[in-house]
C-alpha cells in the first residue's frame, strides 16, 4: 500500500505558484492529484439564488492546488520538508520527515 503524500489536516506550504511561501491546513485532498488547503488560491464563484443560498451572489472560496506543488511544513526543523514511509513495530507504516525522522500525525 503506497502511503499518500498529504493528507487532510496536514499543515503544508506552497512550493511552485502565484501562492508560493504560503502555509496553511489540507482542507480537503481531491481524487486527481489536486489538494485544497485554507485561505490559499481564493477564487470568487457566481452563484444563482437557490433553496441553499437564497440570496445568490459571489462567493469566496478556495480553489485547488496540485499537490506536488504543496510540501509539508516540519514543526521540529521549521521548514518545508519530504516526507518518507517508516514501517513501526506493529507492522504499519507512517509518514515521518526525511531530516529529523519526527513522525507526522495521522490527519483526519
Amino acid at each position: 500500500m503506497a502511503l499518500a503524500h498529504v493528507r487532510r489536516g496536514d499543515l503544508v506550504v506552497v512550493t511552485k505558484g502565484k501562492e508560493q511561501g504560503k502555509r496553511g491546513k489540507v482542507k480537503r485532498v481531491l481524487g486527481n492529484g489536486r489538494v485544497e488547503v485554507e485561505k490559499i488560491m481564493m477564487i470568487k464563484r457566481h452563484t444563482k439564488p437557490s433553496q441553499k443560498n437564497p440570496q445568490g451572489g459571489i462567493l469566496e472560496r478556495e480553489g485547488s492546488i496540485a499537490a506536488a506543488n504543496v510540501a509539508l511544513w516540519c514543526e521540529k526543523c521549521q521548514k518545508p520538508v519530504r516526507s518518507k514511509a517508516v514501517a513501526k513495530d506493529t507492522g504499519s507504516k507512517v509518514r515521518a520527515c526525511i531530516k529529523c525522522g519526527t513522525e507526522f500525525p495521522a490527519a483526519g
